[in-house]
């Protein structure tokens, strides 16, 4: 079963593109030889991942089913998916919608029937029109990403159900081994027996090479994308887009039945695309952090430590790829994005969104708002927060830190000191 954020489960598409992920072969690689991932198995006694209780999103609403607390309502058209959305609060205009078969319900998806992903900042959900499942996954503070299907079946007793079949394609290199989320772009096929060569997308990767498989909705200069362009030889003159750099919406492109969104909003890619590695670098880091302190040798100690600067690096957008032109989406998630998360006593937050050079007004990851950031072992959180001191204070002064000017660094830790309130008192 694949996880709701793009490859998942055995297809043709995937076939080429994914590096499958076992306990065994996990536990066979020697750590001298990834060091820049988790390279244990996700069975091992400090994590087993298979068997600790969890304490995410989706285990919590399936805790209130149980006790009758809430109920979810069955639609017709799109079964439980406004109901799920409304419990988990993840917002419709998170909406999302890709149309590569990169899923083990590839054989449903096209670009007549894209499937939708709905997101906030712990949890995501994929719909598939005529699916009889829908799919979930969500941020559990300790064991990183949980997955889940829901029966697309009217009862009156519905309830998630946790599976590891994502695990298939969810955890690999890509996603610094670990089970977690990934955004993937595609190339389109040449032929009907050639696979898709998929690559992992975040906010380093080049414009050019994003959205691959996916409806984008919004305005962003004429920026060149892979965006809108089928991908299967079968789509191919199926879709009419005059001009695949400034779709306003996807309507007249599908039947829009059972959607809730005529749109794919730009912004939401671009946030989903930081989110996803953003989400597995911390649980990477807690994993090893707990492995380290299980045994604490020298090289688990170290690994820490490099898995921490690779923390800050992502968080603070060291390698961001700038915008070349201004950005702006259709769907109102710029403006539910940028209302959340807690503000300073200047009205600074880093929700904020720039969308002119670069996806933050103050590039540092909202997700250390997180409980799953606050959820680190203290080792691995003292390392963050020492790495980060030495970033923004300036002693830092390699070239890759350039593009943190002296304002941006001021501001976000201003922004920090006002709102979270566990720093060092070094910071302070």
């Amino acid at each position: 079963m694949g996880g709701p954020v793009t490859l998942s489960g055995p297809s043709r598409l995937v076939a080429a593109a994914a590096l499958v992920f076992t306990a065994g072969l996990a536990a066979a690689i020697s750590a001298d030889q990834r060091r820049d991932v988790f390279v244990e198995s996700r069975l091992h006694p400090a994590i087993d991942y298979d068997k600790a209780s969890t304490d995410d999103p989706i285990a919590r609403v399936n805790k209130k089913l149980a006790s009758g607390a809430i109920k979810l309502a069955y639609q017709p058209d799109n079964g439980y998916l406004r109901s799920v959305l409304e419990a988990l609060n993840i917002p419709v205009e998170s909406q999302s919608l890709v149309f590569s078969q990169t899923s083990f319900e590839g054989s449903l998806i096209n670009v007549k029937n894209p499937r939708a992903l709905y997101f906030n900042d712990t949890t995501a959900v994929g719909w598939v029109r005529g699916s009889d499942i829908l799919e979930l996954a969500a941020q559990d503070p300790k064991q990183g990403v949980i997955f889940y299907v829901l029966k697309q079946t009217n009862t009156a007793a519905p309830r998630f159900q946790r599976s590891n079949e994502c695990l298939a394609c969810h955890l690999n290199w890509e996603n610094l081994g670990v089970p977690g989320f990934m955004v993937q772009s595609v190339n389109p096929l040449p032929d009907e027996y050639s696979y898709v060569v998929g690559f992992n997308n975040n906010h380093a990767s080049p414009f050019s090479q994003r959205f691959g498989g996916w409806f984008v909705t919004g305005s962003y200069g004429g920026i060149r994308h892979m965006g809108n362009i089928p991908v299967m030889p079968e789509d191919k003159g199926k879709l009419n887009l005059p001009n695949r750099f400034a779709l306003a919406s996807v309507q007249g492109l599908f039947d829009p039945k059972g959607y809730l969104s005529a749109q794919s909003d730009i912004v939401a890619l671009l946030v989903l695309a930081h989110q996803a590695q953003m989400v597995n670098h911390i649980t990477r880091l807690g994993w090893e952090a707990r492995v380290a302190a299980a045994k604490p040798t020298d090289d688990a100690r170290a690994r820490v430590k490099e898995a921490a600067q690779d923390f800050v690096d992502y968080m603070l957008f060291v390698d961001e790829e700038p915008l070349r032109a201004p950005v702006k989406g259709t769907s109102g998630f710029a403006e539910k994005f940028a209302a959340q998360g807690p503000k300073d006593s200047k009205g600074r937050s880093l929700h904020d969104l720039d969308l002119q050079t670069r996806l933050l007004k103050y590039p540092c990851s909202y997700l250390i708002y997180s409980e799953a950031f606050d959820a680190l072992p203290a080792a691995a959180k003292d390392a963050v927060y020492a790495r980060m001191w030495q970033v923004l204070s300036g002693a830092e002064t390699g070239k890759r830190y350039v593009h943190l000017k002296g304002a941006d660094r001021t501001a976000i830790v201003e922004i920090l000191r006002d709102t979270k309130k566990d720093l060092p008192a070094s910071w302070r």
